[in-house]
């Protein structure tokens, strides 16, 4: 299994209705994009200094499979907003 995680910085004047846009997309996703096999996500809730705002886990079969997700048109709409919103995102890929 491939492990995907990602951290999103959200912007300072970033709206908690952007946020909850985001999560309702993202929510959304493991039932439109068979190649997802696991999908968590969540804010921050310590707000330390070197935290991000926002993490996202998710398991794939393979590198491919992470590939069509990440080709995906419905994973592209959320990841736009996602980009819109965010003053850095990181990602890490692991087996």
């Amino acid at each position: 299994m491939l492990k995907h995680v990602v951290f999103l910085k959200f912007k300072p004047d970033t709206a908690d209705t952007d946020i909850a846009d985001i999560e309702k997309g993202l929510a959304s996703l493991p039932a439109r994009i068979p190649e997802i096999k696991r999908y968590e996500f969540g804010r921050d809730i310590l707000r330390s200094e070197r935290s991000y705002d926002f993490a996202l886990i998710s398991e794939f079969e393979d590198t491919e499979a992470m590939n069509r997700y990440q080709t995906h048109p419905y994973h592209f709409a959320v990841l736009n907003k996602i980009r819109a919103i965010c003053e850095s995102i990181i990602a890490v890929d692991f087996t």
